[in-house]
């Protein structure tokens, strides 16, 4: 059997610590994190891609899926009907290129607005509109709004959240 790669589990909060514990064991672990820009200085600057998640190339044969089980901070690897399941390859070079891309343009921003909260469009054809956001899209480089447009109607708007600003009130 070859290595392949899987899903690890994280304890809630634990993933840093679940990732130097891996590592430290030999484990060849994929833990995608991007910057994160956000609202307080005093906040990490990097974020898992997958919250509670990391990948793990392991011959399972070889190490065993109770290592995953009880390794410390690990809720184990992800299973369907008890059987570990293998990520293929092409899905992690995917997702190494989406975290390199993201990593490219100095990751995301973390609006830290709340559905509810008003915001201004500083780009594009709706650049001045003001609006209501609604929610954070797909891997947060996406966002929803509310615009008030047609006879007090809320209609929705999928913008990059670099599109928008909060509204000073």
């Amino acid at each position: 059997m070859q290595a392949q790669w899987y899903v690890l589990r994280s304890k809630s909060h634990k993933e840093e610590a679940l990732y130097h514990h891996a590592t430290s064991q030999g484990c060849t672990i994929f833990y995608p994190r991007i910057p994160v820009q956000r609202v307080n200085p005093r906040a990490k600057p990097m974020a898992a891609y997958f919250p509670g998640y990391m990948f793990v190339r392991t011959n399972l044969a070889e190490m065993g899926v109770s290592t995953f089980e009880y390794m410390p901070y690990a809720l184990g690897l992800v299973a369907f009907d008890g059987e570990p399941a293998a990520v293929d390859d092409a899905i992690i070079a995917a997702i190494k290129e989406r975290v390199k891309a993201l990593v490219a343009v100095g990751g995301e921003t973390f609006l830290g607005l709340n559905p509810g909260d008003p915001v201004v469009i500083t780009s594009g054809p709706l650049k001045g509109v003001e609006a209501i956001f609604d929610a954070r899209l797909n891997g947060g480089d996406r966002v929803r709004v509310l615009l008030a447009l047609l006879s007090n109607r809320a209609v929705p708007a999928e913008l990059s959240a670099a599109q928008i600003r909060r509204r000073e009130v």
